[in-house]
C-alpha cells in the first residue's frame, strides 16, 4: 500500500486497516509505517504530523459569537420583557394619539433586556476562559522513542503515527497502537467496551477474520484504555479522531451528558418556583381581571408577577460562583476539571485516602539492606538494584530509593560499581497487584542468567524454597520462616515497610519466561524503608474533622506499618479491617463495619471501590483521594475523585479534582471553597425566592381589596431587575465560619419552608405600607380625599401614582436590607458583616430606585415624587421589619436547626 493509499484508509477510521496491521509481522508493520524500533527522526515526525495531524480530538465546534449572545438573552425573563416591550410599542406608540405617543416605557424595557443579557454574556465568557486555563494546567505524557536516544516523556498531543511508545503500569494508552513486544500486559478497555475485566495483550500475529470486533484483537491497544499491569513496546497506528476512542468521543459530544447531582439540585429549585407561578399567576390574573375590568392590564400585571417569582439572574449567579470558586481554588493549589465538582467537593462528609504521601512524607528512605539474619549485606542491595533499574514499569518511590542508595554505596563498595555494564537485562515479569511482586531476568558476562524477584514479604516467602546464609544455600524451613516474619513484624511496628529479595538461576529462556518461574526461589534478604509521617497530617485530619469530615484510611500496605504511622498521628488503631476480612463479609455486614472502622489495610483495588460504594449506599457523600492505578476504581466509585498532578495518567484522567500538592491541608482549602460556593448560591436562591414570594403574596392581597393595581407591570419588572443586579455581588460575599463547618447538600424542600416563613414576614410590612399610603399619605397629598371620594380622573391618577411609588420604594428598601438579615444566622452588621461589593451594590440599588420617582424617567412610567414625611414612616417600617425578620430567623433556626 502506498503512503497516499494508507492515509486515505487510515483517516477514514476503517477497521480494515487496523485488522490488516494486526495480521502482519512486527517488522512489516514498521516498514509499512516507515519507522523503526529506535523511533522516528525529527524530519519524519514533522512529515507524519503534516500527513495525519496532531494527536488531539476535534473539539466540538465553539459557539459563534452570535450563538453566545443568543444564549445569553434567550431566557424566560427576556421573553417576558420582549412581550411587554411589543405591547408597550403598540399601546404607547403605534395606537396612541399623536400628542400622547411615549417611547419611554419601551426604551426602559429594552434597556433592561440589554443589561440582563450583557451581564450574563460577560460572566459566561469569563467562566469559560477560567475553565480553559485550569484544564490547560493538567498535562498527561507518554514515553516515546525518537532519534535513537531512548524513551523520553513527551505530551500526548505531540505523538504522531509511527512513534514507538513504551507502556507500563498506570499509563493511559496514548493512541491506537500495534503491540510489538509485551510482558504480562493487561489492559482495561472499560472506557471503550464497558467491560471491567482487564484483557491480556500480546504481540502475536492474529489470523484474519478471527474476531468480530476490532477491540477483541489481542495485539492492538486503543486510546482511552489503560495499563493495569505489565509493560509493552508499541507502534502508533492511529491518532486523534482516527482512533476508535476518537470516533466515540466525537459522537458523544453531540449527545446530552447526564446531569450531575449539583445540576439536578439547581433544576429542582427552578421547578419549585415554576409550581408557585402556576398557582399564583392565574389567581392574580382573574382577581385583577374581574375586579378592575381591564383584562389587558391584568394580563400584563400577571406576567410581571410570574417574572417576580423567578430569580432571573440565577444562571449568571451560579456561573459566577463556580468560576470564581475555581479560580480561587487554583490559587490554593487545587485544580477543578469540572466546575460542577466544586459544589460536590464541598458536600463530602467522608474522605477516603491512601496512606503514602497523604499521611506520610512520600520520601521513602532505604534504611537497611540485610541478609536473612539481619546483617548488612551489599549483595542484597546489588540484587535489589538490578531489579529496580531494569524493570520497565512505573518506578515506585522504593525503586528510586534503592537506585539512589546503590549509587551512594558504590563510592565505598566497589562490588556495586558498574552493575549495568556487568549485567544486561534478558526478560521481565512486571508487577502484578495480585502477586505483589516483580521479577527481572539478567545475564552476566559469563552468560549466566538469574531471575531476581522482589516484593511483599508474605508473597515472597510463599515462592521461596531456599534461603542464602553466608554464601550457602539452605532449606527455608518453618522455623526460619517464623524468625523472618517476626523480624519483619518488628520493623513494621517501627513504621518501616519491608520487602524481600530472592533469586533463581537458569530460569526459562526469553519468550518462555512466565509467572511459573517464580517458584523454588532462594531468599537472599530484605530491605527496610522508612516513610515518616507528615507534620501536617495530624493537624489536617483534626481540621477536616472540625469541618464535619471523617477521614478513613484505605491502604494496600500491611496493618502493622499502617498502625504505627496512624499511632504517630493519633488516629485510633484498635480496630483495623483487612482486605481478607472484607471478602468474608456480605454488604449488610460491611455497611455496619464501614461506619465503625477508620483504617482499612491490605486492600486490593476492588476492595477499596467496594468500601466507597457501601459508604455511598449508607447516604454519605464520599471523596476518594489517590494517585495510583490501584486507586482508580475507588475514585470512579466516589462522588468526587481527587488525585495529584504527580499521579499516574489514568488517576489524573479519572479525577474530578487535581491537587498540585498531595497534602490534606491543600484539600481542606478546596473543600472550604466548595462550601463557600454553595453558601452564596443558596443565599441568592433563598433570599430572592422568599422576597419575591412575599412581594407576590402582598400583590395578591392588594389586588383583592384595592380598586387599582398596587404596582404597574413596568414597576414590578424594574424593581425585580435592579434588585437582581444588586444580588450579582453575592458570589463575592463573606461566609460565616460556622456555616462552613458542616457539609451541605441540595435540599429543595428547605427552600419551600424558607419561602413560607420569610415571605409572609415581608408581606406584613407591605400591608402596613399599603395602609399607610392608602389612608394617610395619599389622602394627605390629594386634599384630604380618599380614593373613593375623588371624582377628578387626574387626581385619581395622582393618588394611584403616589400609592404605587410608596410601595415601589418600600419594596426595594426591604428587599435589599433584609439580605443582611437572611445571609447569616448571626446578628447582622455586628456579628457578621457582608462583603464590600454586597454593601456597595445594595446601597446603589436603593439609591437608584429612590431617586427615580423624582426624575422625568419616573414620571414617564407612572411614578411621582413623595413627601418627606413618607421617609420618616419608611425608616420606622424598615427598622421594625429588620427586627421581626431577625426574630423569625431565630425561630426558623430553632425549628429547622439551620438557616441556609
Amino acid at each position: 500500500m502506498k503512503k497516499d493509499e494508507f492515509f486515505s484508509v487510515h483517516m477514514k477510521k476503517d477497521d480494515g486497516f487496523c485488522k490488516e496491521i494486526a495480521t502482519i509481522s512486527s517488522g512489516d508493520v514498521l516498514k509499512r509505517l516507515n519507522t523503526s524500533l529506535s523511533g522516528l527522526t525529527e524530519d519524519l515526525v514533522e512529515e507524519s504530523r503534516n500527513n495525519y495531524g496532531k494527536n488531539v480530538f476535534t473539539k466540538q465546534k465553539k459557539d459563534s459569537l452570535f450563538k453566545k449572545v443568543w444564549v445569553s438573552f434567550a431566557s424566560p425573563f427576556t421573553a417576558i420583557l420582549i412581550v411587554l416591550a411589543i405591547v408597550s410599542l403598540f399601546t404607547d406608540v403605534i395606537f396612541a394619539e399623536p400628542n400622547d405617543k411615549n417611547f419611554v416605557t419601551f426604551i426602559i424595557i429594552l434597556t433592561i433586556i440589554m443589561i440582563s443579557g450583557v451581564l450574563r454574556f460577560v460572566q459566561e465568557a469569563r467562566s469559560g476562559r477560567a475553565t480553559e486555563k485550569l484544564i490547560a494546567m493538567i498535562e498527561n505524557t507518554a514515553a516515546v522513542f525518537r532519534n535513537g536516544n531512548g524513551a523520553k516523556e513527551i505530551p500526548i498531543d505531540e505523538i504522531v503515527v509511527g512513534d514507538i511508545v513504551n507502556l507500563s503500569t498506570g499509563d493511559m494508552v496514548p493512541a491506537d497502537v500495534r503491540i510489538l513486544s509485551a510482558k504480562d500486559l493487561f489492559i482495561s478497555q472499560a472506557a471503550i467496551t464497558g467491560e471491567s475485566e482487564p484483557i491480556e495483550k500480546t504481540p502475536n500475529i492474529i489470523s484474519e477474520n478471527k474476531f468480530d470486533s476490532i477491540t477483541e484483537y489481542s495485539n492492538l491497544a486503543f486510546m482511552g484504555s489503560n495499563v493495569i499491569s505489565g509493560s509493552a513496546t508499541c507502534v502508533v497506528i492511529a491518532i486523534g479522531d482516527s482512533t476508535i476512542f476518537g470516533g466515540t468521543v466525537k459522537s458523544l459530544s453531540k449527545g446530552k451528558v447526564d446531569q450531575t447531582s449539583f445540576e439536578k439540585g439547581v433544576n429542582s429549585v427552578s421547578w419549585i418556583l415554576i409550581r408557585f407561578m402556576v398557582i399564583m399567576v392565574p389567581i392574580v390574573l382573574f382577581i385583577n381581571g374581574f375586579t378592575k375590568g381591564n383584562w389587558l392590564e391584568a394580563v400584563l400585571f400577571s406576567i410581571s408577577v410570574a417574572l417576580g417569582l423567578t430569580p432571573e439572574m440565577l444562571p449568571m449567579v451560579v456561573t459566577t460562583c463556580l468560576a470564581k470558586g475555581a479560580v480561587s481554588m487554583s490559587k490554593k493549589k487545587t485544580i477543578i476539571k469540572n466546575l460542577n465538582s466544586i459544589q460536590d467537593l464541598g458536600c463530602i462528609d467522608i474522605l477516603c485516602t491512601d496512606k503514602t504521601g497523604t499521611l506520610t512524607q512520600n520520601k521513602v528512605v532505604l534504611e537497611y539492606h540485610m541478609d536473612i539474619d539481619g546483617n548488612e549485606d551489599s549483595k542484597v542491595l546489588q540484587y535489589a538494584f538490578l531489579n529496580s533499574y531494569y524493570q520497565t514499569g512505573l518506578k515506585s518511590l522504593m525503586d528510586v530509593s534503592i537506585i539512589q542508595r546503590t549509587k551512594e554505596e558504590s563510592k565505598k563498595d566497589k562490588t556495586l560499581l558498574d552493575l549495568t555494564k556487568t549485567y544486561t537485562k534478558v526478560d521481565e515479569l512486571p508487577f502484578g497487584f495480585d502477586r505483589r511482586r516483580l521479577s527481572v531476568a539478567v545475564k552476566d558476562k559469563d552468560n549466566e542468567t538469574q531471575l531476581i524477584t522482589k516484593g511483599a514479604v508474605e508473597e515472597m516467602l510463599s515462592i521461596c524454597r531456599y534461603a542464602e546464609r553466608k554464601g550457602e544455600v539452605i532449606p527455608l524451613n518453618d522455623d526460619l520462616r517464623a524468625k523472618i516474619l517476626k523480624e519483619m513484624d518488628d520493623f513494621n511496628d517501627d513504621g518501616m515497610r519491608v520487602i524481600a529479595v530472592a533469586r533463581k538461576s537458569d530460569p526459562s529462556p526469553v519468550g518462555v519466561l512466565s509467572i511459573k518461574d517464580e517458584s523454588d526461589m532462594i531468599l537472599v534478604g530484605y530491605l527496610a524503608f522508612l516513610d515518616p509521617p507528615k507534620e501536617t497530617a495530624k493537624p489536617a485530619i483534626d481540621t477536616l474533622h472540625e469541618y464535619g469530615i471523617k477521614t478513613k484510611i484505605l491502604t494496600g500496605d500491611n496493618d502493622r506499618v499502617t498502625r504505627c504511622i496512624c499511632n504517630r498521628i493519633d488516629i485510633e488503631t484498635d480496630n483495623i479491617l483487612l482486605g481478607s476480612d472484607i471478602d468474608s463479609m456480605d454488604d449488610e455486614k460491611l455497611k455496619v463495619a464501614v461506619e465503625e472502622v477508620q483504617i482499612f489495610a491490605k486492600l486490593s483495588p476492588a476492595q477499596k471501590a467496594r468500601i466507597v460504594t457501601v459508604l455511598r449506599a449508607r447516604g454519605h457523600s464520599v471523596g476518594y483521594m489517590g494517585d495510583g492505578v490501584n486507586d482508580v476504581q475507588a475514585m470512579k466509585a466516589a462522588d468526587v475523585g481527587i488525585s495529584v498532578d504527580t499521579g499516574v495518567d489514568i488517576a489524573k484522567e479519572s479525577a474530578d479534582v487535581i491537587l498540585l500538592e498531595k497534602d490534606l491541608m491543600v484539600l481542606k482549602e478546596g473543600i472550604i471553597e466548595g462550601r463557600k460556593v454553595y453558601a452564596n448560591m443558596i443565599k441568592y436562591i433563598k433570599m430572592t425566592a422568599s422576597s419575591n414570594f412575599g412581594n407576590m403574596l402582598s400583590v395578591l392581597l392588594a389586588s383583592a381589596f384595592l380598586p387599582f393595581l398596587p404596582m404597574a407591570a413596568i414597576h414590578l419588572i424594574l424593581l425585580n431587575l435592579i434588585y437582581d443586579i444588586s444580588c450579582t455581588s453575592i458570589p463575592w460575599d463573606n461566609v460565616d465560619k460556622g456555616f462552613l463547618l458542616h457539609p451541605r447538600k441540595w435540599d429543595a424542600s428547605s427552600i419551600i419552608k424558607f419561602m413560607l416563613w420569610m415571605g409572609p414576614t415581608s408581606s406584613i410590612f407591605d400591608i402596613i405600607t399599603y395602609l399607610l399610603m392608602y389612608f394617610m399619605i395619599c389622602p394627605m397629598m390629594c386634599g384630604g380625599l380618599s380614593y373613593n371620594q375623588i371624582t377628578d380622573p387626574a387626581l385619581q391618577v395622582s393618588f394611584v401614582a403616589l400609592f404605587q411609588t410608596g410601595w415601589f420604594i418600600e419594596s426595594m428598601w426591604s428587599q435589599s436590607l433584609v439580605i443582611h438579615m437572611i445571609r447569616t444566622a448571626k446578628i447582622p452588621f455586628v456579628q457578621s458583616r457582608a462583603s464590600f461589593p454586597v454593601y456597595t451594590l445594595g446601597i446603589s440599588g436603593i439609591t437608584f430606585l429612590t431617586i427615580i420617582p423624582f426624575t422625568f424617567v419616573g414620571k414617564s412610567i407612572g411614578l411621582t415624587a413623595l413627601p418627606s414625611i413618607y421617609f420618616v414612616y419608611l425608616f420606622a417600617i424598615i427598622i421594625c421589619y429588620m427586627v421581626l425578620a431577625t426574630l423569625v430567623k431565630k425561630l426558623y433556626i430553632k425549628r429547622y436547626i439551620e438557616l441556609l
